[in-house]
């Protein structure tokens, strides 16, 4: 006989997204067992995305092929959007999860916070304290703009705050573990609920 967590329905979203200006192709499973390959041709976002999945516990599979010749902002974007989108794929109806999640992240001297609600209400609130215009091959400026591309494809409302740093490499790194954590607990299974809600619907 099958146990209760084999029959849990498999959570895994796949999202090929193309344009004139980036191909993307993401798979991701939520309950993975630490499968990862990224391939941006941003290697720092390539770092970033990695410590995303090893900490979040996921598999995930993602190339992008972008104009990074012209600029980093598409190719930033378009990975966060179809990232975003698999894992709302993945977490499907939002019923039997907790829903919310925090997550505080330390890199040294740097401390991280999210919080994020799978809320089906989409927006996002970060505040990186960033000083540097580029870390390696992207744009700070860009970094913050993944998070809004990432919560409004997921439909997540979405918060991200670095406490304190003074290296933004260590402040950056900080906030995608902590996103990682965040989402982790959100999208745990809760089979003491149906869709956490007292709307009855997310």
């Amino acid at each position: 006989m099958a146990s209760a967590e084999q029959q849990q329905p498999v959570r895994e979203g796949r999202v090929s997204r193309k344009t004139n200006e980036t191909d993307v192709q993401v798979a991701v499973a939520l309950d993975g067992s630490g499968q990862i390959s990224v391939k941006t041709g941003l290697a720092f976002l390539d770092h970033l995305i990695t410590s995303f999945a090893t900490h979040a516990r996921i598999n995930l599979h993602l190339t992008a092929v972008g104009d990074i010749e012209v600029d980093d902002h598409h190719t930033v974007e378009d990975v966060g959007i179809a990232m975003g989108e698999a894992i709302r794929l993945a977490v499907g109806d939002r019923s039997g999860i907790r829903r919310f999640g925090t997550g505080h992240a330390p890199l040294d001297e740097a401390l991280a916070r999210v919080v994020i609600d799978l809320s089906n209400r989409p927006g996002a609130w970060t505040q990186l304290t960033l000083r540097r215009e580029r870390i390696g091959d992207v744009s700070t400026e860009n970094l913050t703009h993944f998070f809004f591309s990432f919560a409004i494809a997921a439909r997540v409302t979405l918060h991200v705050d670095v406490i304190r740093g003074e290296n933004d490499h260590h402040k950056v790194e900080a906030a995608f573990k902590a996103l990682a954590l965040a989402c982790r607990e959100a999208w745990q299974r809760d089979t003491t609920i149906g869709v956490p809600s007292t709307k009855g619907v997310l």
